[in-house]
């Protein structure tokens, strides 16, 4: 009963200087108090706390959020953007469409072209390739004959393999490379033909 008693003079003697204008807070300490002011010390500031009215009465309460709900929080907040923006680059995309072709038969014509191009450079990836492999076979079958006759291999053979070995190697990468960029633009052009044909029903 004196605890209450002592309590409640707290407050009012709190809301006694409270102007109109001012807010008063009511907070926890890690001990389990209740404590009352106008402003909230800075080590309690990511706490749970309660805003109260001149008349001592609860009008707002903020609960902070625990470390997983934080993450959770954040972790929506990131989705909603990647969705908002996905949605917008979405929308550039079908009015880039619209704007560019008439008809299906021009985004066909349009891959045509594109895929003539890259097609050119596969040629020319494979000639090249097909090169530096004969290259590379024809001084491995020189070792191999110093070998074989029981000769050593001079230091500047055994460059010349590693070089053409190492340029086999990049030139089997950059053919790779092109031949998913033709894959890439294939299936992009069949998405843009679908979405074409979903927003113009045609």
């Amino acid at each position: 009963m004196i605890k209450a008693k002592i309590l409640f003079a707290v407050i009012a003697g709190s809301l006694l200087s409270f102007s109109a204008q001012a807010k008063l807070y009511k907070w926890v300490d890690d001990k389990g108090v209740t404590h009352y002011g106008e402003t909230i010390p800075p080590e309690f500031a990511d706490r749970g706390r309660s805003e109260l009215n001149k008349s001592g009465r609860v009008v707002n309460t903020l609960d902070v959020l625990t470390p997983e709900e934080h993450r959770a929080k954040e972790s929506a907040e990131l989705k909603n953007k990647a969705a908002i923006d996905s949605a917008r680059g979405q929308k550039l995309h079908d009015n880039s469409l619209l704007n560019t072709y008439s008809n299906v038969d021009e985004i066909e014509l349009a891959r045509t072209r594109n895929v003539q191009q890259i097609d050119a450079r596969v040629q020319v990836s494979i000639k090249q390739l097909g090169d530096a492999k004969k290259n590379l076979a024809d001084l491995q079958q020189l070792a191999d004959t110093r070998t074989k006759s029981g000769k050593p291999i001079p230091p500047f053979l055994i460059e010349e393999i590693q070089t053409a070995q190492a340029k086999v190697d990049k030139l089997t990468k950059n053919l790779d490379s092109v031949n998913n960029e033709k894959a890439a633009l294939d299936a992009r052009y069949d998405a843009d033909k679908a979405r074409y044909k979903e927003l113009t029903g045609k």
